[in-house]
């Protein structure tokens, strides 16, 4: 029995290697009838509808500066600054203020320095507290109209100022340095 078994594997195994030294006919199957395609078709077959097509006179980082270019900022001054303080950091200070706005809702809080750099005029570092404030929301009670904001300032930006002031719509902090 264990000879019949042995023999019959044999023979399996050298039948099954006969056949691998030449090619195999090809098959005629379900996918034979396909024609080759242009490459046109072939490119708008694989391209996605929802990827905007590139003029072929833009340079590759024009998409980039498409996406430098932010709409402009819509925020407008918060009503009340109730607190600021300065928080060390690594390589300078973060600058932390708490305003409070006239409504509820007020989101993309900012604070715009007074200078394109953010650098200090006659000693004096000036940032706006700004956020996009909805005009259709109730005004509610103060802890639901309460906002955070917070800048780095650096060590360079700070070597020659005296103090640091932050406005809101009705008053402003100073900080002294």
């Amino acid at each position: 029995m264990k000879r019949r078994v042995f023999l019959g594997l044999a023979a399996a195994g050298i039948l099954a290697g006969c056949g691998a030294g030449r090619e195999r006919p090809r098959r005629r199957g379900l996918f034979s009838g396909r024609r080759a395609r242009r490459a046109a078709e072939a490119e708008a077959a694989n391209t996605n509808p929802l990827i905007p097509k590139r003029d072929e006179e833009e340079g590759i980082f024009a998409s980039m500066q498409r996406r430098r270019r932010d709409p402009p900022y819509e925020g407008t001054p918060v009503a009340a600054i109730t607190n600021a303080e300065l928080k060390p950091a690594s390589g300078g200070v973060l600058l932390r203020v708490e305003g409070l706005t006239l409504r509820e809702g007020a989101f993309n809080v900012r604070l715009i320095p007074d200078q394109p750099e953010g650098e200090a005029i006659n000693g004096v570092i000036g940032y706006e507290l700004r956020a996009e404030q909805p005009e259709d929301t109730p005004q509610g009670p103060e802890r639901a109209r309460k906002i955070l904001a917070a800048v780095f300032i650096s060590r360079k930006k700070l070597r020659g100022a005296r103090e640091i002031r932050v406005r809101g719509g009705q008053n402003e902090r100073v900080i002294r340095l």
